[in-house]
């Protein structure tokens, strides 16, 4: 596997969660929540891509249970053709079933609750987007 940061997004019509890998691919810790509205969305995507240098970037894709596209595939499939547009970096969507509840799941056990972790919620969500994705690339070796 090749040595170099990885960024994962789980994007959503409010909120956008961040994570990203150390070098080794190791440790995957989540970095932020971006607004989908904002203006400067992909000014600040851009500045993240900058600080962080990824060598690939994730973007969760949303199935349903049965593994077909849900109502926001196409959403999803759109930021990642955002992000291609501001980057040469590789753009790989990657299956996020259960990201979101397994997220929510592990903030509850920890005490927090879901309406006032929202944000936490969506980077838990990118941080799973990202462990998974990684332990593929991984698991092709």
């Amino acid at each position: 596997m090749q040595r170099g940061r990885r960024i994962a997004f789980d994007y959503g019509d409010v909120r956008i969660g961040v994570a990203v890998s150390d070098a080794d691919s190791i440790l995957v810790s989540p970095v932020t929540t971006l607004l989908t509205s904002s203006k400067g969305l992909l000014k600040e995507i851009s500045a993240i891509f900058e600080e962080i240098s990824p060598i690939e970037i994730y973007v969760g894709r949303p199935t349903n249970l049965s593994g077909l596209d849900g109502a926001a595939t196409g959403k999803a499939i759109d930021f990642s053709k955002e992000l291609e547009k501001i980057t040469q970096i590789p753009v790989k969507l990657v299956d996020e079933r259960m990201s979101t509840v397994s997220a929510s799941k592990q903030l509850r056990q920890a005490g927090k609750d879901g309406k006032s972790s929202k944000s936490m919620i969506d980077m838990a969500a990118a941080v799973a987007i990202l462990e998974f994705a990684i332990s593929v690339e991984k698991a092709k070796q």
